[in-house]
């Protein structure tokens, strides 16, 4: 492990006005992203949809790194070129998300725990060997009645440190991430409660499997309101939440932090980032790593269709810009496109 080039590889993915496309989606949710569209999701429409991002002409201006899925890291652009390489061409880096997605935790109804520990030693190195610098593991906390337990949220923790470790052994940056869902009818206060005792418990993980700090970004959830919460925080709300909750628990040490957009709108994600940039400088870079919030306008503008890609490199582009520019707090509703 080159604890310097971990570190340099982080920073590289916070660099000042730019962010992380998250394209990682599993087989089945981006067949149910596609059947929103009426694409059918074979392996061909799959690759020509990434080939349309990874190729947006100048979206590397706002994009610093994207996390691709396993069978993504194998394909290649409409030229023959590895989608590793065609991304390092224009100085972005390429990721791998390596868990197996979250299964029921046995004993705890409703919560899950993250799997994909088995093996992941031996499926390191062939990653990096594929161009892969950085890799992904998503673990996902339930609000509800009764729930989260301790329990779930140190097994969720002890797992992503594990994670974390491996990579870093691997030479690969771990992007932490633990999600608290926003799923549910609970208040922004309980949101960030349970957000609070989640990270403080995955750093005491980190901590303790002597994971190097300066070498990993961590990937939150914002603090909002649950979905079904009928007072629903605005964007000053959101923002201080969440800062106020990553200054209590997160060490300055952590290189950056990339918030993903969980569900919110593409325009909510963008607004609640650049609020909480607005609010001064902070220990670490607050960027993006966002998955749905970048894609959704891209995939309703391109509709499967080949005579559409200009169209949705346009708007592929424009978000990206967009976040680009909440990276400074300098984004405003005006920015956006009519409707």
């Amino acid at each position: 492990m080159n604890v310097g080039e971990l570190e340099a590889v982080a920073r590289s993915l916070v660099a000042p006005g730019k962010g992380i496309l998250a394209a990682d989606e599993s087989a089945p949710t981006i067949e149910k992203r596609f059947k929103a569209i009426d694409v059918p999701s074979t392996e061909e429409n799959r690759r020509a949809y990434r080939d349309l991002l990874f190729t947006t002409p100048g979206v590397s201006e706002f994009i610093s790194g994207v996390i691709l899925y396993d069978e993504t890291i194998r394909q290649r652009a409409a030229d023959g070129t590895p989608f590793t390489k065609v991304l390092e061409r224009q100085g972005i880096v390429p990721g791998i998300k390596v868990d197996e997605g979250a299964k029921a935790l046995i004993g705890f109804p409703g919560e899950k725990i993250a799997e994909g520990l088995d093996g992941l030693r031996g499926r390191l190195p062939e990653y990096r060997t594929l161009g892969a610098r950085f890799a992904k593991w998503r673990a996902v906390i339930d609000i509800g009645a009764g729930i989260p337990t301790r329990y779930c949220i140190q097994a969720n923790a002890h797992a992503l440190a594990r994670y974390a470790a491996l990579c870093q052994e691997a030479g690969l940056v771990p992007i932490v991430e633990p999600e608290v869902l926003m799923d549910g009818n609970h208040t922004i206060e309980r949101c960030e409660e349970v957000t609070t005792e989640v990270l403080s418990l995955v750093y005491a993980e980190l901590t303790a499997h002597r994971v190097v700090l300066e070498g990993t970004l961590l990937k939150p959830n914002m603090v909002v309101s649950g979905k079904g919460c009928p007072d629903q925080a605005g964007a000053s709300r959101v923002a201080e939440a969440t800062v106020r909750t990553l200054y209590r628990v997160v060490p300055p040490a952590v290189s950056g932090i990339v918030f993903l957009s969980g569900g919110q709108t593409p325009r909510q994600a963008t607004e609640h980032l650049s609020v909480m940039n607005a609010l001064g400088k902070h220990p670490w870079e607050l960027s993006f790593s966002y998955g749905r919030a970048l894609q959704d306008p891209v995939l309703k503008a391109w509709k499967g269709k080949a005579a559409n890609v200009p169209a949705a490199k346009e708007a592929f582009f424009l978000r990206s810009k967009l976040n680009g520019a909440a990276r400074f707090g300098r984004y405003s509703t005006s920015m956006e496109p009519a409707a």
